[in-house]
């Protein structure tokens, strides 16, 4: 009878225990029907400077969910405080080709007691932590606690290792990615010249400087300009105020700085005389404003043959104004362009030659292309759809299909590693900065970008954030929401981060090799999250070793415990 009862009691415990959350690397993409193994606790590393999260996913059926604040304690009473978000889906129609699928993928981050995703869809949080250069290193933990339908789960122990190496807040490698004050306009339904409006934009561009990410295009109003005796004078005051706190570091508590900033051309300069005028002008605003960023004047965008006239053109007006303003001109290499670009853009593509098609018109390897081109150019890179396929959907040919596959990605149907990849990749190559068409392009069109994202043949491409408004997804007032891609490009960043420091401290053949094991070529990537997470430990403990000794560690004044 007592036993009897016993048993009784343990499988009604059994039966009542709260249902167990399980942690799920921010390196997957947690799908209906994926099946991924999960962790009962979460252990996460991170620099002093950096961002790290995990997943944590929910038994099936959660709902009305409420997070209590989450503060892991470590040393002397000093916490680290994280970040939750629920994980919003996107039906995707058209695959953007053979690595994608149709169905839900997680891409937005909204807030957790918003409206839950569509039937089907998992319950999904990704709890990030993000520790400030100040953080003292050390071991923190702490528990996420959920309540769903007002009943509590299991609590999700959290420890996170907070090293003593430090990430410098402003991205090491030069990028520009576009972003544009009149679609987000559109898109969240307010006059671009509404103080409303223009409160977002900062919103907007401060997020991207949070994930490492420098911006241009913005509000794209240049300065205005009258002409005196063949000299500019330009009213800088708004361009400053919307600026500034971009390029002096005041925009985030990090201190973070635009790496770079585009020329806005100006309608007002109608003679080659005073456009040259106009472009000394501003980077002589430039010079004595002590701005770091790199200025440059973004040349006509993929010039077609009857275009080149025209890029020669702007070449010449910047260089007569005698002025360090570097042309930046995206096409492969070519000769009819020769001496037009100090920085080179091809596609990703156009870096790495491949058995079968090649999807670029000139495909020549960085360091071949380098001797190509006059010492100063510098050569940057960036996505397009020559590397998912501009149509949509797997290619009919399969040679073709091959082509187009593999190459990092930034679509929402594709796995983590390869959204995640260009900053590893960036250090193996070498190349000197990246650019990225668009942020919000979605935002202009007619479509809803909750619901499809889908533009030149990929989910997301010229995409990463969702207009979140009063209506969607109930945010009190307008504010950006984050795409799973902008994190996943912060931590390539901060991978890029790791290898070039691990190089200055004189492990340049380790780091090689490190990158080497992510990223093999543009379209040799690793996708195993175990791979990756694998490589981060080895790097982590590298750095730890070097940096007790370094130059570094003394400057910083901080010891690991």
């Amino acid at each position: 009878m007592g036993a009897g009862w016993a048993m009784g009691w343990l499988l009604a415990e059994m039966l009542t225990a709260a249902p167990e959350p399980r942690v799920v690397s921010a390196l997957e993409k947690v799908r209906p029907g994926v099946e991924l193994k999960g962790e009962k606790e979460a252990r996460l590393s991170l620099a002093r400077g950096e961002c790290e999260a995990a997943q944590v996913v929910l038994p099936p059926g959660s709902a009305k969910l409420k997070v209590k604040p989450l503060a892991l304690r470590g040393p002397e009473g000093k916490t680290l405080e994280a970040s939750v978000w629920r994980e919003a889906y996107l039906d995707v129609k058209t695959p953007s080709n053979s690595q994608g699928r149709t169905g839900l993928w997680p891409d937005p981050l909204v807030p957790v007691e918003s409206s839950p995703g569509p039937e089907g869809a998992p319950h999904v949080l990704y709890v990030e932590l993000c520790a400030p250069e100040s953080q003292a290193p050390g071991t923190y933990q702490g528990a996420l606690l959920v309540e769903a339908g007002g009943k509590a789960l299991a609590p999700v122990p959290f420890t996170a290792e907070v090293q003593p190496f430090v990430l410098p807040a402003t991205s090491s490698l030069p990028n520009s990615f576009g972003i544009s004050l009149y679609s987000i306009s559109k898109a969240h339904g307010l006059k671009p010249e509404s103080p409303e409006a223009r409160a977002l934009l900062r919103d907007y561009v401060s997020t991207l400087l949070a994930h490492r990410v420098s911006a241009h295009g913005m509000s794209m109003e240049a300065p205005p300009v009258r002409f005196e005796g063949g000299k500019a004078v330009v009213d800088f005051s708004a361009y400053d105020a919307e600026m500034a706190p971009f390029l002096e570091g005041t925009a985030l508590d990090s201190g973070a700085r635009f790496t770079t900033a585009d020329v806005r051309d100006s309608k007002a300069a109608r003679t080659d005389a005073e456009k040259s005028a106009y472009y000394r002008a501003f980077a002589e605003h430039f010079r004595q404003k002590g701005w770091k960023a790199r200025l440059f004047f973004y040349a006509k965008d993929e010039p077609r043959p009857e275009e080149v006239a025209l890029v020669r053109t702007q070449a010449l007006r910047v260089r007569a104004a005698k002025q360090d303003v570097p042309v930046l001109v995206t096409a492969p290499l070519d000769d009819a362009l020769r001496g037009s670009a100090d920085i080179l853009a091809p596609t990703l593509n156009c870096f790495f030659p491949r058995p079968g098609p090649q999807t670029c018109r000139n495909v020549v390897p960085l360091q071949t292309l380098r001797g190509k081109l006059d010492p100063h150019v510098k050569v940057w890179w960036y996505q397009s759809c020559n590397s998912h396929g501009c149509n949509g959907g797997p290619a009919p040919d399969a040679a073709a299909e091959k082509a187009y596959s593999g190459w990092a990605s930034y679509m929402v149907d594709h796995p983590t590693p390869l959204n995640r990849a260009m900053g590893p990749l960036a250090f193996l190559s070498g190349v000197d900065g990246e650019l990225y068409f668009d942020t919000v392009f979605a935002y202009n069109t007619k479509k809803d970008p909750w619901t499809d994202v889908f533009e030149f043949g990929g989910n997301g491409d010229g995409t990463l954030f969702y207009p979140g408004t009063p209506a969607r997804p109930g945010f009190s007032r307008h504010q950006p929401v984050v795409s799973l891609r902008l994190k996943s490009i912060r931590d390539g960043l901060e991978d890029y981060e790791y290898l070039r420091l691990l190089e200055s401290l004189g492990e340049q053949t380790f780091a090689r090799e490190a990158a080497r094991r992510l990223t093999r070529s543009g379209y040799e990537v690793e996708t195993e999250a175990r791979q990756w997470e694998q490589v981060r430990r080895e790097m982590t403990l590298r750095l730890r070793k070097r940096w007790e000794a370094s130059e570094y560690a003394k400057r910083s004044g901080v010891r690991p415990k």
